[in-house]
């Protein structure tokens, strides 16, 4: 391998094409290329459902969007990866090397091709990789794939640029569910696909309505996304003070999230992008990860709730154990505690 750390590159490539959390996780890399070659054009390869995590980040100055439904045709598919590998890039940096960011990073004419060290087989697609990443915080782990470059995480959170339009819808959003501009809000994220990172729906509701005991002036925003309405639905049911809990009536865009992670005081929530939407807004969290591991941002504001099991964190998307331990032992009395210490 060539050594890199003294490149200059002009227009460099940027692969992350999921999950929308892993996406939002990948925002310090991108500002800490940006801060290294501040004269550098960057450009992101992400899927479509991914692209709003880029929406006003002056680090960034254009975003490939893969359109799946557009791109069935293999044909179509290969024309989009040669148009974007063709675009003249110095640099590219693959964070995940699906088959997608290999299609681009083979047709690409770039002179240096940047990863995570890929398996013997995949080698010849790349000119450089790290030897070793330590293990930790994911988006330290990314950041990791630049030690080439020349470049260390020094503790740089995801970020995600709020504008104040943004912040405006999101203030007449909750102005028609109810909640005025000086009331204090808690976001509450209680879905995820796997089974293995999912607090219990009544533990949610009974959370809300132990905290709405204590702090009667707070409300409650339900999160949920495309198929989740049922989860917030439950959360609610189980609270005991529906009136307290707030949700709209379809999931909204990733950026009105966003706006309204950031109004909020405090979010409590599962081992999913809205954590991450947290950190990267400024607002604190407490997070009930299960099976997950390696996710939390370094930093007192941010903490995660467990139940200090053996297995745990696994890691794995079926519990071995069968009872869920890991999530079950966790219980709203506890979370309750780490709530009121901060609200």
């Amino acid at each position: 391998m060539k050594d890199i750390s003294s490149l200059n590159p002009k227009k460099i490539l940027v692969c992350q094409l999921r999950q929308i959390g892993d996406v939002v996780l990948a925002t310090p890399s991108v500002s800490l290329l940006h801060k290294r070659f501040p004269n550098a054009e960057i450009h992101i390869l992400t899927e479509e459902k991914c692209t709003q995590v880029f929406d006003n980040n002056p680090a960034v100055g254009h975003v490939w969007a893969i359109k799946k439904n557009e791109l069935r045709n293999p044909l179509k598919a290969l024309a989009f990866y040669w148009k974007v590998g063709r675009s003249g890039y110095d640099l590219i940096v693959d964070f995940q090397q699906l088959p997608r960011c290999r299609w681009v990073v083979m047709f690409s004419d770039a002179p240096v091709k940047l990863a995570e060290m890929p398996p013997w087989y995949n080698r010849w697609l790349y000119t450089n990789w790290p030897e070793s990443i330590p293990d930790g915080y994911a988006a330290m782990y990314k950041a990791g794939v630049l030690k080439p470059l020349g470049i260390d995480w020094n503790y740089e959170r995801p970020k995600l640029f709020v504008s104040d339009e943004e912040r405006a819808e999101a203030k007449s959003c909750l102005e028609s569910l109810g909640v005025g501009e000086n009331e204090p809000l808690i976001t509450i994220d209680a879905s995820h696909r796997r089974y293995t990172r999912k607090w219990p729906e009544e533990y949610y509701g009974k959370l809300i309505g132990l905290t709405a005991k204590e702090r009667p002036n707070f409300k409650f925003f339900l999160l949920y996304g495309p198929g989740e309405k049922d989860v917030a639905l439950k959360v609610r049911d189980e609270s005991g003070v529906p009136d307290k809990c707030v949700m709209l009536e379809k999931p909204g865009s990733l950026r009105l999230m966003a706006a309204l992670i950031e109004r909020a005081v405090l979010h409590i929530g599962n081992c999913s992008a809205p954590r991450h939407f947290a950190v990267a807004v400024g607002t604190q969290s407490i997070v009930m990860p299960g099976s997950s591991g390696s996710w939390v941002f370094p930093s007192p504001e941010h903490e995660e709730v467990v139940a200090g099991m053996d297995c745990a964190p696994c890691g794995k998307e079926r519990c071995e154990r069968g009872d869920l331990a890991c999530l079950t032992k966790v219980l709203p009395e506890d979370v309750l505690l780490r709530v009121l210490d901060r609200v």
